[in-house]
């Protein structure tokens, strides 16, 4: 098949990532936060409940995440990987054949399940083969699918509800875009090379980070997922719950992916100048703002704020965190990867079914939103005393700050 525009082989393999990350991540995981108060408003679904169905969403993905670090073979990452695109596809189909509890939890257990070979396996993959071509280990470009993702998901609800589409129909609009998006993602990502014997002697050796790093890091992620969450799950429903604000939930939704586009290459550079410990830091400095804001006002500004904020932190503590693990374990960035998941993903299980549950209870968003925003608080405090005490985080910051820019 010809190509339809010349591009070079580190982009096709990037933009397979990016594509992946639209699928699994914009359609099968973020599709739901735009059409949860449309899903409220048409069936009988509540607070609790959706609240719980993204528990659910977060199990399946700590699931797949558990999965991704236990797998050494490369291809079968990669086998794994072609899996979750089609498991995304068809759990965004199943969402819309009937509006069961039941059958929704499994649709949901099975997208999250989808959305760590977006996370996961893709970014492994993407890694492996960016540092055996000898090519910079960023993956800006890849985590800019999930921004572009929510973005494509506010956009594409609100354009289906002024056509007057259900919320059963606005699934299948989903699964519609969903086979448009897998056919990039599975075919520009190279199937990987079979090791070939001696080859490799000048690939980085893994590194292995010392015990405290990883006891503080693996806290302060599972703080950083904490107050991800909220935002990520809740923010059209908190929106659209007040009266002033009603009808701008999708476009603070959007908002928010526009935001996270283009932010995880801007924290790539200032990774660059403060060293990895350093953007993360501040990343989750700023994130406690965004998150918190709405429980202080109710106002437009404050809200659009919020938004940005929001947007450009959470998706670049992920890729930051990710890009770590890559250096630590160049040959098999899933090791790590995979632990610091199921902090991150733990934190995400609590979160919303705790949040739904305080929601439902007290007809507001505030409490969740303080104690998520705390949550994050605390992680970046971790982080201060692990570059503090750690020569692993020591050494990785030099690393960023020595790396070439070229």
């Amino acid at each position: 098949m010809a190509k339809p525009f010349p591009l070079s082989p580190r982009y096709r393999v990037l933009l397979a990532g990016l594509f992946s990350q639209l699928l699994c991540i914009g359609v099968a995981r973020f599709a739901y936060t735009p059409l949860l108060p449309v899903m409220q408003q048409q069936t009988w679904l509540g607070d609790a409940d959706g609240g719980w169905l993204a528990a659910l969403n977060y199990a399946g993905y700590m699931l797949g995440a558990l999965i991704a670090a236990s797998i050494s073979s490369i291809r079968l990452k990669d086998t794994l990987y072609r899996i979750t695109l089609v498991l995304a596809l068809a759990s965004t189909a199943g969402m819309a054949l009937v509006d069961s509890f039941w059958l929704w939890a499994v649709m949901r257990f099975v997208a999250g399940f989808s959305s760590s070979g977006a996370m996961l396996l893709a970014s492994g993959l993407i890694l492996h083969w960016l540092i055996s071509h000898r090519q910079r280990g960023e993956l800006g470009i890849h985590f800019a699918g999930v921004g572009l993702g929510m973005l494509l998901a506010a956009l594409a609800v609100e354009l289906m509800l002024r056509l007057a589409f259900d919320w059963q129909a606005q699934w299948w609009g989903f699964t519609a875009l969903a086979v448009a998006l897998l056919i990039p993602a599975w075919a520009w990502l190279p199937r990987p090379a079979k090791p070939v014997v001696g080859a490799g002697g000048g690939q980085r050796q893994a590194q292995p980070p010392s015990r405290t790093f990883m006891r503080l890091m693996l806290a302060a992620y599972f703080c950083a997922g904490y107050g991800y969450v909220i935002s990520a799950t809740f923010i059209v429903a908190i929106v659209e719950r007040e009266p002033l604000l009603a009808g701008a939930g999708n476009w603070t939704f959007a908002l928010v992916g526009l935001a996270a586009a283009p932010a995880v290459m801007l924290w790539d550079l200032i990774a660059r100048r403060f060293g990895y410990l350093g953007a993360l830091i501040s990343a989750m400095a700023l994130q406690v703002v965004g998150i918190v804001l709405p429980a202080l006002t109710d106002s437009l500004a404050g809200v659009l704020i919020s938004a940005v904020l929001y947007g450009g932190t959470f998706l670049g503590c992920v890729s930051l965190v990710l890009t770590m693990a890559g250096r630590l374990y160049p040959q098999s960035p899933a090791r790590m990867m995979g632990r610091m998941t199921l902090a991150y993903g733990a934190a995400q299980i609590i979160a919303p079914a705790l949040t739904g549950m305080l929601a439902e209870a007290s007809g507001h968003y505030d409490t969740g939103l303080w104690l998520a925003g705390g949550f994050v608080a605390l992680g970046a405090v971790l982080l201060v005393w692990l570059r503090l005490v750690d020569r692993t985080a020591q050494r990785l910051d030099a690393e960023a700050k020595a790396a070439p820019t070229g």
